[in-house]
């Protein structure tokens, strides 16, 4: 008979997020006592690390912060969504960051080799890893700096940490307007800042494009240029920030509200996790 209850496999599982059979296994193994099994479930997750190399980690959340500021995002991934919510891996995840921001890194190789405690964030990843038995993985850091910072987190479903994180670089002027315009970016998800930010080729794929579209419609050869102008106005209407419709406001575009404000958006990123 089991030496142990319900509990105990509820409580072993919530301390490390492994799966109920293996923990269940763990306990069976040790006779009950939680600390054995704790080592036996680390030692055979260090074991099978190799193994789960082409496994997908495409769950997680996001962690970020803004200081003095210097905005700093950091993006950890689990395979499932019950690891994700894990306390054990969102601690984990808040450590990593507070590596980040102490490191000053701003590259993925910069990061993993960064101290955190008497190791690396690398070898706490392996050693976190072994212990919750999926495949973990650091995909990305995300550095910023500029007179105004603003972040937004977002929650794409109640019971998930942030899965959606925005930063928005403005000038001095842009802090009345600078939140609002991080959860348009989250919601709106526009590609560039402005017309000036989107690459020469591009632009001139999507001409094309338009152009061959445009022709196969059967319109006069001598009207489609016009056609394919008012085309592109569209694109950069779904793409570029500032020409966006306002989310808040769909009757004015980002960039009215930011002229009204006296205001400059100067840099914006958008993390989607797995994306």
């Amino acid at each position: 008979m089991a030496n142990f209850t319900a509990a105990d496999v509820k409580a072993l599982r919530e301390q490390t997020g492994a799966g109920m059979m293996d923990v269940k296994k763990a306990l069976t193994e040790a006779d009950g006592d939680a600390e054995k099994a704790l080592e036996i479930i680390r030692l055979k997750g260090l074991k099978s690390l190799s193994k789960r190399e082409d496994r997908q980690a495409s769950a997680g959340l996001l962690v970020a912060q803004v200081a003095d500021g210097v905005g700093v995002l950091v993006e950890v991934n689990s395979e499932t969504d019950f690891v994700a919510k894990n306390q054990k891996f969102i601690d984990f995840a808040n450590e990593v960051l507070a590596a980040a921001v102490a490191s000053g890194a701003s590259d993925l190789e910069s990061l993993l080799a960064s101290p955190m405690g008497d190791e690396t964030v690398q070898d706490k990843l392996n050693s976190i890893a072994a212990v919750i038995g999926e495949k973990l993985e650091i995909r990305r850091v995300v550095r910023v700096e500029g007179e105004n910072v603003d972040l937004y987190l977002h929650q794409t479903s109640p019971d998930l940490p942030p899965q959606v994180g925005v930063f928005v670089v403005t000038d001095a002027p842009g802090a009345s307007v600078a939140h609002d315009i991080a959860m348009h970016i989250a919601a709106y998800m526009p590609a560039y800042l402005d017309r000036g930010a989107v690459p020469v080729d591009v632009l001139e794929k999507e001409r094309e494009t338009l152009t061959k579209i445009t022709l196969e419609e059967g319109k006069p050869e001598h009207i489609v240029g016009k056609i394919v102008d008012g085309r592109m106005e569209a694109y950069f209407k779904d793409n570029c920030l500032v020409d966006q419709a306002f989310a808040r406001d769909p009757s004015q575009s980002v960039g009215k509200v930011l002229a009204e404000a006296g205001a400059k958006v100067t840099e914006f990123v958008r993390v989607h996790v797995g994306a």
